[in-house]
């Protein structure tokens, strides 16, 4: 039996291990979606205490507490202290055997603060008290300190058209040797079916591009000004958290009439909503290829699921799931739309739903064009998918249908910065599957054929995101 998460954690074979150890573990991080926040970076922020860095704001860990029965107040509550939500998680942990959230638990532990006792009620005094003094005493621990402890080389956090980014000003003013770059998240530009809120952000884009918003054409050109702005604080990527892809036949005098309609905030009906968003998107779409930026598409899940909740907790609180769209021609027909223009720049595409893991990886080769390797990308498992089986799974879909060699690899999509093991947990994956693969004979592993494999683990877990952003 082996010993439980020892140096070999999940590495089968001989092969995986060399690949691991000395072509994988060692290179730095390319966190290129992410959702930390800039301020906190900032400000080199301390922790007051574990439990504000590993159970604030992460909904993974939410949703295990409440599958195994933890009142709310706990996970959620501003009523319990710091020390009865950790005994609440430390009841829980050895509940999630199986469960990915047992291996990063042990993961963070281990890596951050060098603990590698298993957390359950019988060691959680004894743990809490030690991350809590490390914490407080130890300087290294800190917001940057922890980015640097994990050999983070960028990070690109998420923020919408209407930020500041004053915070990422200050760490580029100030030198800091970790580039923090934003991304684009331009969402509530696109949600009209809300119209009280759009009507609402409508000001809110005007006082940040400084100039009037009277009509579409205004909008358009107030989005512009803060893409621009954005190119001048290093931002390389955009990303749309979409249900599915709208990509709707529509006229200009239509768009025009519904955005008035909304920005009064009137009613938009479920047609008008499709044919907005698809403009939309095709305008984001030629705004990142003009400026080379990479755009970045999450869709697929049911957001806000417990409407009880919602009203009480707000939205990203650990209530959605992965949906069922019949999205795959819609996305066609947008990628077709922009590629028609000459306007289809590097994207990637994330998928919720494990089983549209072979739509999405026979739809980036329609739009290969020979201008970059790998231009448009199949991205990692994500959020339910980010797990063992996930990234082999999303792993194997692109090998057999695409090249694996050109693949840009993991990324944290996670607001907690004690994330970064999920990069070593897909490392491993990653060095598993070539490793065993090489053992059954299906890879060569000699001369030339050798150098060739070492390299594409050394691409996929660093120099392909290097090369493909060129941050």
């Amino acid at each position: 039996m082996k010993e439980f998460m020892d140096k070999d954690f999940l590495l089968e074979t001989e092969t995986a291990k060399d690949l691991y150890h000395n072509h994988a573990e060692n290179l730095p991080i390319i966190d290129y979606h992410c959702h930390l926040d800039p301020k906190m970076i900032a400000d080199d922020h301390r922790f007051r205490s574990i439990t504000e860095l590993w159970l604030g704001g992460d909904h993974y860990k939410w949703r295990a507490l409440r599958a195994n029965g933890v009142d709310e107040k706990y996970i959620t509550g501003k009523e319990t202290s710091d020390w009865e939500k950790f005994e609440k998680w430390a009841e829980t942990v050895p509940y999630t055997m199986r469960n990915p959230l047992y291996h990063w638990t042990h993961l963070e532990l281990r890596t951050a603060f060098g603990i590698n006792e298993r957390l359950n009620p019988e060691t959680a005094c004894e743990i809490f008290d030690k991350c809590n003094d490390m914490l407080q005493n130890n300087p290294d621990m800190t917001a940057r300190g922890l980015m640097r402890k994990y050999g983070v080389e960028v990070v690109c956090t998420t923020d919408d058209p209407i930020d500041s980014l004053e915070h990422h000003k200050r760490l580029r003013d100030e030198g800091f040797e970790i580039k923090v770059l934003p991304t684009w998240r331009p969402d509530k530009a696109m949600a009209v079916e809300k119209p009280a809120e759009f009507a609402a952000y409508i000001a809110m884009l005007a006082q940040a591009a400084d100039m009037p918003i009277d009509n579409f054409d205004d909008f358009l050109k107030a989005l512009q000004k803060r893409h621009d702005f954005f190119e001048e604080m290093g931002c390389r990527l955009s990303d749309h958290g979409i249900s599915e892809f709208y990509a709707e036949d529509y006229t200009e005098d239509e768009i025009k009439n519904i955005f008035a309609k909304a920005a009064k905030g009137e009613t938009v009906a479920p047609e008008e909503e499709a044919k907005f968003k698809s403009r939309m998107l095709e305008v984001f779409g030629e705004m990142d290829a003009e400026s080379g930026w990479t755009q970045q598409f999450h869709y697929g899940p049911i957001r806000n699921n417990n409407s009880k909740m919602m009203a009480k907790l707000g939205p990203d609180t650990g209530f959605d799931s992965i949906g069922e769209f019949n999205t795959a021609s819609s996305c066609a027909k947008f990628l077709d739309r922009l590629n028609s223009k000459g306007k289809l720049g590097k994207t990637i595409l994330y998928t919720i739903n494990p089983s549209a893991n072979e739509v999405i990886a026979t739809m980036i080769g329609n739009f290969q064009d020979g201008s970059t390797p790998g231009k448009i990308q199949f991205g990692s498992g994500w959020w339910f998918n980010d797990q063992i089986d996930g990234m082999t799974r999303q792993m194997n879909a692109l090998s057999t249908q695409g090249l694996l060699s050109r693949f840009v690899g993991m990324l944290t999509d996670s607001r907690s910065f004690l994330s970064y093991p999920r990069h070593e947990y897909f490392r491993r994956v990653l060095c598993n599957l070539v490793g065993k693969d090489i053992e059954n004979g299906e890879i060569p592993y000699t001369g030339y054929e050798k150098k060739r494999v070492e390299k594409m683990i050394e691409d996929i877990c660093y120099n392909n995101a290097k090369e493909y952003f060129k941050f």
